[in-house]
């Protein structure tokens, strides 16, 4: 993985920490805990049981975690997450003193099948005993797992553009059986004008998933039939692409 798309990565883990904190009153001062955790995916091969996580306490402060892990879907540009019952996460809630590091242990209980399976593990702080005139900074991590099936697994991604009233999205339809990561995605026109995606959006598409990225346009409004040329950086390399422009249906 070169280091543009890996600082990306990095990026994207950045954007799925949640800092959840109230600070509406005024006057009062806002404190939170420092948590980091590797890998930022996690990747099981075909017939890999387990895998861990390990997070790291780098606050002057013990803090404790929730840890659950979800069925992680797409439907409507927007993921699906739910209880899941086939990755079991141990511990599911643990202290980690001042400077420490916990290592957590993923266990797949049924292997992929046929593509892909996408699950999420999300890590939640919480709270310890407030402090008067303090408002605690509380922090939810997010992290993918991808557990790959028997056969061999890739994304294919079909992409368009599509106009929405006087918007542009970029539309991509993965018909593979692994995700793609869309990162840096810039559409230029045949006049040589840029339109890039917002870069503080999830990357992913997964597989048999239809997503779209808005564009910042900038007024320009390419007609059904032109082509124009994307480029972006994806999970297996760059990808380069003339696509078209269709309606909104």
């Amino acid at each position: 993985m070169n280091s543009r798309i890996w600082k990306s990565l990095q990026l994207t883990v950045a954007i799925e920490v949640v800092a959840a904190v109230a600070l509406s009153l005024a006057g009062h001062t806002a404190s939170g805990q420092s948590l980091s955790v590797l890998p930022v995916n996690v990747f099981m091969q075909p017939g890999q049981k387990a895998a861990t996580l390990t997070v790291t306490n780098s606050s002057s402060k013990s803090t404790s975690i929730q840890v659950r892990v979800f069925d992680w879907g797409q439907k409507d540009n927007e993921d699906q997450l739910t209880p899941s019952n086939i990755v079991v996460a141990s511990p599911p809630l643990v202290t980690i003193e001042a400077g420490a590091s916990q290592v957590v242990r993923l266990i797949l209980r049924q292997s992929a099948a046929g593509r892909e399976a996408t699950y999420r593990i999300v890590l939640d702080q919480i709270p310890g005993p407030g402090e008067p005139g303090v408002v605690q900074m509380v922090l939810r991590l997010s992290i993918p797992i991808f557990a790959m099936p028997a056969t061999k697994a890739v994304p294919k991604v079909q992409f368009h553009l599509e106009r929405d009233g006087d918007k542009l999205f970029l539309v991509g339809v993965n018909i593979g059986l692994s995700h793609e990561a869309l990162r840096n995605i810039v559409v230029t026109a045949a006049n040589g004008h840029k339109m890039s995606a917002a870069s503080n959006v999830s990357p992913y598409v997964l597989a048999g998933v239809s997503r779209r990225w808005e564009l910042d346009a900038q007024g320009y409004a390419p007609q059904p039939g032109e082509t124009l040329k994307l480029s972006a950086d994806g999970t297996t390399g760059a990808i380069n692409e003339q696509i078209g422009v269709s309606s909104a249906p």
